[in-house]
């Protein structure tokens, strides 16, 4: 039995299937997670933290593992003239949390704009961060597209 925190008691209150995983709770890579549980890379997204160039919500884009959040394309679709990955340390210190640990569910209230990559409703279940490191949340896409109100688009790059 993984472990419980607030996002599990968060999609246990509102009975979203899920599956929780326990990996080592040290920064892995999306790529380094989807080795350790033998999950093809496709299905493990990560959680970047970007800002617009005026003043706004902070935005939480969700990339495949393998592919980077593309942020002309963010930039386009949120009809912003310009759009910056921040650093892991600004990351961690805007969110709270823990690089490796970053997850759109554990930040629902937050005021993020999430974005999730279109390919995420490609797949029938996508793994994410479950919001820190060493748990990770293996959910249907469109239940984590409704519980943070994401918008989805093309929005990464190889």
């Amino acid at each position: 039995m993984a472990a419980a925190n607030n996002v599990t008691r968060m999609l246990d209150a509102r009975k979203i299937s899920y599956t929780a995983f326990e990996i080592p709770a040290v920064k892995l890579s999306a790529i380094e997670v989807s080795d350790h549980l033998h999950m093809p890379p496709e299905n493990v997204y990560k959680t970047i933290v970007l800002r617009r160039e005026k003043s706004g919500k902070l935005i939480l884009a969700v990339v495949p593992a393998a592919r980077e959040v593309d942020p002309k394309k963010l930039a386009v679709f949120l009809k912003e003239k310009k759009i910056s990955v921040t650093t892991q340390h600004d990351a961690e210190k805007i969110t709270g949390l823990l690089s490796g640990g970053i997850s759109p569910l554990a930040l629902i209230h937050k005021g993020f704009q999430v974005v999730i990559d279109e390919s995420a409703v490609e797949r029938e279940k996508i793994l994410i961060s479950g919001g820190q490191r060493g748990l990770q949340i293996q959910l249907v896409a469109l239940d984590l597209i409704e519980l943070t109100n994401a918008k989805t688009a093309h929005i990464s790059k190889l």
